[in-house]
């Protein structure tokens, strides 16, 4: 168990990283809302005892997907349209905004290893284990996402 410090600590310091990956998979800010609180309940629940700051990341990012996936599995699942979510963002550029939006085009398979490993800064085989899939297939998935992202910048970028 934390002492209300170190959770309180533990919790401004992760919250923004389990929203922004809770967010990448489910595309609806009240349900990464619901997953963040869960995934910081069950941190303030857990009797756990973690190695370093970099266990419990990597703790609650595997807690975060897993919430998630269960979420996905729901039969009450709605999905949000996301219009109205984005237009509350702000962007220092019009790159920056055309690159989320190609980003959340992703399948989620896609869109969670560009996560962990662009914005994350995980490795490769540190993003294989959170997410439980072997090093070459991260590897795979993150090649296809570049190499899909770079397909749909080009091409909005010629209709321009």
């Amino acid at each position: 168990m934390f002492t209300r410090e170190q959770f309180t600590s533990l919790a401004q310091k992760h919250m923004d990283m389990i929203f922004r990956l809770a967010y990448s998979y489910l595309r609806s800010r009240e349900e990464a809302d619901d997953v963040t609180q869960n995934v910081l309940l069950a941190l303030w629940r857990t009797d756990k005892a973690f190695e370093s700051g970099e266990h419990v990341k990597a703790w609650l990012i595997r807690v975060t997907v897993n919430e998630c996936k269960k979420i996905l599995r729901s039969p009450w699942r709605k999905r949000e349209d996301l219009a109205g979510y984005e237009n509350t963002l702000v962007f220092q550029t019009d790159r920056d905004r055309d690159l989320y939006e190609a980003i959340m085009a992703l399948d989620l398979k896609y869109r969670a290893v560009i996560v962990l490993y662009y914005y994350e800064g995980y490795s490769i085989a540190e993003i294989g284990h959170l997410l439980g899939i072997p090093n070459p297939t991260v590897g795979t998935r993150l090649a296809r996402a570049r190499e899909r992202l770079k397909n749909m910048l080009t091409e909005a970028k010629s209709d321009e």
